[in-house]
């Protein structure tokens, strides 16, 4: 597999070899993609590939679930992290089934990530939902 995808992140690809070191930790700082407030350090997450379902990016408030389909992405680049107290900024969403929202504690913008209220040690960051510096 090479790491140098020729696509857009918005098309789901991500250039890893500028983002993933060697051991699979994240190299530069993940940043909110609306306000820059800093999510998480270098080296604090782990690079992880998993498909997971996150609603469409908007405000908190809006971010619940609806009788009908919900608008959104399945994601599969992540960075996992496995304790919440890693985080620089991140905020939660109410409970929606089993599931919390990772959003930017600033701005409210999310889901950024998304964590299972059954598995308390895996927090996942969508790569293509964050920026990086």
């Amino acid at each position: 597999m090479d790491n140098q995808e020729q696509c857009s992140p918005s098309e789901g690809c991500v250039d890893r070899s500028t983002l993933v070191s060697g051991v699979g930790k994240n190299i530069k700082s993940v940043l909110c993609q609306r306000c820059g407030s800093k999510v998480l350090c270098p080296g604090m997450a782990v690079f992880a590939e998993k498909e997971l379902f996150l609603p469409s990016m908007r405000k908190k408030t809006t971010i619940t679930q609806s009788e009908g389909s919900v608008d959104g992405d399945t994601l599969t680049t992540h960075w996992l992290v496995d304790d919440m107290y890693t985080f620089e900024n991140v905020g939660f969403t109410k409970d929606v089934g089993r599931i919390k929202y990772l959003i930017c504690a600033d701005c409210e913008i999310g889901p950024i990530g998304w964590h299972c209220l059954d598995d308390t040690k895996s927090f996942y960051v969508a790569l293509e939902r964050v920026n990086h510096a």
